[in-house]
């Protein structure tokens, strides 16, 4: 895998998981309890062998930068590396990134200068675990120009993805990005010839690429300088490619999700509760997710009544019952407080002792969750300060609006409170 350069794709505003994105990256964006979005494809390309890795982003990459440089530090004698290249205006260049493929093609000066002979595009919100080496060698046997990784979805899925079709012998012969009515009836396949069984070739009757591409260097820096007109691969890049390429599809079998709405990455956490494993697994031995080291001490849990949960580290929960959620790093749950079906993102950092009491003492909300508090099917960013007798179950059962000035929005019914904001005392949300 010397040969190859990873470059993942930081996206862009990321407006369907705001507000979680308003003020940092969507591959900022913590998962887990302890993990953000980037370190699961930065993991995967460490995994795979693969150590040369590019992060391309322009929106709020504070946040991202900081992580990715006290995550990752290859050693001083590998020539691996991981680093973030920022969108930039230059007078060739005056404006931002305007797709997948433009972000790549304005630092196809940087990228063409390794001595590589494939690049490994992906995604910096996707949930999965997979080998990238497999990939490339099905790439490099099939002698293919571009290869997509794809896997079979049902009809409710399949209008938000890229679908295509292949012939025997896995050479893709037609792309759609998200096609609708006619036209995505017009992609069904028969997708027993992927080894599904009839079962589940009726219930995911089409082939979907997952925007996990691998293409050989030249074929890319000829595609990107003689179509400067093309700005996406999925919309454009890929489509004209078909025409006078091989271009294969690789079959990936295994769990993935993309985290594109809050529906989706709230759904994604709360399935890392669920007892037998369905989801993704953080527990595999082999392969494990990377991310930064905080050398937290081990959460302390005093009489709380804790079922299918993932608990993070440095919490302090007194008397709480948490059923169904995610409590993340240095969460601080106080006395009779009720965690349902609930993401718990944690806090950045400890308050300390005597601010805690200075802010009990003058009626201030301090950083945690206060006592005899319920929360149920929320999602709680960083730093949130919950108050007393607190009730966050969407009451009115709203689907929709935007309460940002209080501290919260709810999107698809969920309840989001907002990254360091402050939920008084005896609200009802």
């Amino acid at each position: 895998m010397k040969n190859v350069l990873a470059i993942i794709l930081g996206g862009g505003q990321g407006s369907r998981l705001y507000p979680l994105t308003k003020t940092r990256a969507k591959p900022a964006v913590p998962v887990a309890g302890k993990y953000r979005l980037i370190d699961i494809p930065v993991s995967n390309c460490i995994n795979s062998g693969i150590e040369k890795i590019y992060i391309l982003t322009q929106f709020n990459s504070a946040s991202l930068n900081r992580h990715v440089n006290q995550a990752y530090r290859p050693a001083s004698y590998s020539d691996g590396f991981v680093e973030i290249l920022a969108a930039q205006q230059t007078p060739d260049s005056p404006d931002w990134f305007q797709g997948t493929a433009d972000a790549v093609r304005r630092y196809a000066w940087l990228l063409e200068s390794w001595n590589v002979s494939e690049y490994l595009i992906l995604s910096g919100d996707h949930l999965y675990n997979m080998d990238y080496q497999k990939f490339v060698e099905h790439h490099r046997q099939t002698g293919a120009d571009i290869t997509l990784s794809v896997l079979p979805v049902d009809q409710k899925k399949a209008s938000a993805f890229g679908l295509l079709k292949t012939d025997s012998e896995g050479k893709v012969i037609k792309f759609l990005e998200k096609p609708k009515g006619e036209a995505l009836e017009g992609m069904r396949v028969d997708t027993t010839k992927l080894g599904l069984d009839a079962t589940e070739a009726i219930a995911n009757p089409f082939i979907a690429s997952m925007g996990i591409y691998v293409f050989n260097k030249q074929v890319m820096m000829k595609l990107l300088s003689d179509n400067p007109e093309y700005t996406d691969f999925g919309k454009e890049i890929i489509p004209a490619a078909i025409q006078n390429l091989n271009v294969q599809a690789y079959l990936y079998s295994g769990y993935w999700e993309d985290i594109g709405t809050i529906e989706s990455f709230y759904q994604a956490n709360l399935d890392l509760t669920r007892h037998p494993a369905t989801a993704f697994n953080f527990y595999e031995v082999k392969k494990p997710i990377y991310t930064r080291a905080r050398y937290l001490p081990p959460s302390k849990v005093h009489d709380c009544k804790v079922k299918d949960s993932v608990i993070g580290e440095g919490c302090i929960l007194n008397q709480a019952t948490i059923t169904n959620s995610v409590v993340g790093i240095r969460m601080h749950i106080e006395a009779n407080c009720t965690i349902e079906d609930t993401l718990l993102m944690g806090c950045d950092f400890y308050q300390p002792h005597e601010e805690r009491e200075s802010d009990l003492a003058n009626n201030k909300v301090p950083m945690a969750i206060g006592e005899n508090t319920i929360i149920r099917r929320a999602i709680i960013d960083k730093n949130a300060r919950i108050g007393k007798n607190v009730q966050i179950i969407n009451k009115d059962r709203v689907q929709d609006v935007n309460r940002e000035e209080q501290g919260y929005c709810i999107c698809n019914g969920i309840v989001v409170v907002v990254k360091n904001a402050v939920i008084p005392d005896n609200t009802i949300i």
